[in-house]
């Protein structure tokens, strides 16, 4: 069903217009034959015959126009003005319409991956063109076997009824990510997007309608996106429960941060030369009323998602400032989130922070990830210019677990480069992980990159990563995290190993 806006626009003005002009014509007509006593009527029967014939046929004219011009804009009503697809409102009217007692339907909902960037770095015109090419695609890749919608947005829908209509829309919906792994072509420019995509079925008869298969399409979506995106997911009843349980979280969330249960702990970074504490990363910890352990790596995604993680970056950052000032010459490191880098107000809100601790901005390290970068460069990059502005300096995160390129990291231009814990174990364990790790920290020198080693928990692993060139070394070898508190014993003088600690405790002990 594809519909020409431009028809549309004829079609809403005929429905005003037609009706004038034919009875402009009918008035006309009678006003001419009047005027010229072409037409005698003899008796007033035939006046009134004649009267009636030019009122039924006026009223004929008037409906069929009528009629049409309002099918015509029932179908405006129903299609997508840019693409031409079929909206949403005819997705639930075509599953209604085509489902049989008893007969199986299945739906996908397909969110594009990648679209926001497109229209942040080239425009909504270019991003209109995207769409429209998205359009073609998967109307050829559906054929007819299933029905093509445009939902909103970077959104669309697919649907289907019919035995084996689960099984065929999922090798569609396969075949679709297939083909969003090549290039589409926009003018000059070839873009790729990728697609997460969740399904839903329905017997026929377990009284699940359009609106819910839709809804549960979402919630699979959802869940191919964290899995990863490029991905298709059949929604599961353990979905539900286990969005349940994350608004659950996201409101425990917003009561910890109004109620004070977030702690920030520090693990310092010691020289790999001489061994003393040069800078602590702050750790943040959630003391539950309930005592129940939940680690950031759990909670700071759903934080993430809910938006509540610009509330409680803005708290870390402020509370980890107001900590550090007493530890004179040593760094503080914190990391930043993917949202927060994203937004605009950040760089402003930093500064204010800055302001209001007094806290040194040459002594404050921001630690971000690659995927910080990768998802919004063009925010990204203006956000970090500021900040530098500033005398902040900026960390690359977690390196080695990604794709970072040569190109990226010239982009960016980092002060320091963090080794990934997963990159040293695997240097200690074969030649050609140890290979990769001497060629990073080769490539981070000749960019003017300090480098330090997360995550070193042996002295075999420390001498390694040492012998490579590392300026710092972080891990349990040295210390773990602990209270702001602890701090400050272990900044004079060369740290020992926690477990020649442990030993000295244990003999005054």
């Amino acid at each position: 069903m594809i519909i020409r806006e431009g028809k549309y626009g004829l079609s809403s003005r005929a429905l005003v217009f037609a009706p004038l002009v034919v009875l402009t014509l009918i008035f006309g007509s009678v006003a001419i034959v009047a005027a010229t006593d072409a037409v005698v009527f003899k008796k007033p029967a035939h006046l009134l015959l004649a009267g009636a014939t030019v009122y039924l046929a006026a009223l004929y004219i008037l409906v069929r126009i009528g009629l049409i011009n309002v099918r015509r804009l029932e179908q405006l009503g129903l299609s997508d003005s840019l693409t031409g697809l079929p909206n949403r409102r005819a997705l639930h009217a075509d599953m209604a319409r085509h489902a049989k007692p008893g007969e199986e339907r299945a739906m996908a909902l397909i969110d594009l991956d990648g679209f926001k960037f497109v229209n942040d770095h080239y425009g909504h015109a270019i991003g209109d063109q995207l769409i429209k090419q998205c359009a073609i695609i998967f109307q050829k890749v559906c054929g007819e076997e299933a029905r093509c919608y445009r939902l909103g947005g970077d959104e669309f829908a697919l649907g289907m009824n019919g035995p084996l209509s689960a099984t065929i829309l999922e090798g569609i919906c396969r075949s679709l990510i297939e083909r969003l792994q090549k290039p589409i072509s926009i003018d000059d420019r070839r873009i790729t997007l990728g697609a997460s995509i969740g399904l839903s079925r329905s017997t026929g008869s377990d009284g699940i309608d359009s609106s819910e298969m839709l809804r549960r399409c979402d919630v699979a979506t959802l869940a191919s996106k964290r899995g990863g995106k490029m991905r298709c997911t059949w929604f599961n009843e353990a979905f539900d429960r286990s969005r349940d349980a994350l608004r659950e979280l996201d409101e425990d969330l917003r009561r910890a941060l109004a109620q004070g249960e977030f702690v920030l702990h520090y693990q310092p970074l010691v020289d790999a030369r001489t061994r003393e504490v040069v800078a602590v990363e702050s750790l943040m910890r959630w003391n539950r009323p309930d005592g129940k352990a939940i680690g950031p790596n759990i909670f700071i995604p759903i934080a993430e998602e809910s938006g509540l993680i610009n509330a409680i970056g803005l708290w870390v950052l402020r509370q980890a400032c107001t900590d550090a000032l007493q530890w004179s010459g040593i760094k503080l490191s914190v990391n930043i989130s993917a949202a927060q880098l994203r937004n605009p107000e950040f760089p402003i809100q930093l500064g204010d922070i800055l302001e209001e601790t007094g806290f040194p901005s040459d002594r404050l390290e921001l630690e971000i990830t690659e995927t910080s970068l990768v998802l919004d460069p063009v925010i990204a990059e203006r956000s970090l210019d500021v900040i530098r502005g500033f005398g902040v300096n900026i960390s690359l995160d977690d390196f080695g677990t990604g794709y970072a390129s040569i190109g990226f990291l010239r982009q960016f231009r980092f002060e320091k480069l963090k080794l990934d814990r997963s990159l040293v174990v695997q240097a200690s364990e074969d030649d050609g992980s140890r290979a990769m790790m001497l060629s990073s920290i080769t490539v981070a020198r000749a960019m003017k990159m300090d480098v330090t080693a997360e995550g070193v928990e042996t002295q075999e692993q420390a001498d390694m990563v040492r012998a490579a060139g590392c300026d710092q070394i972080q891990g349990w070898l040295y210390f773990k995290a602990m209270p702001p508190e602890d701090i400050a014993q272990y900044l004079s003088g060369p740290a020992e190993t926690a477990a020649a600690r442990e030993t000295a405790r244990k003999k005054s002990a």
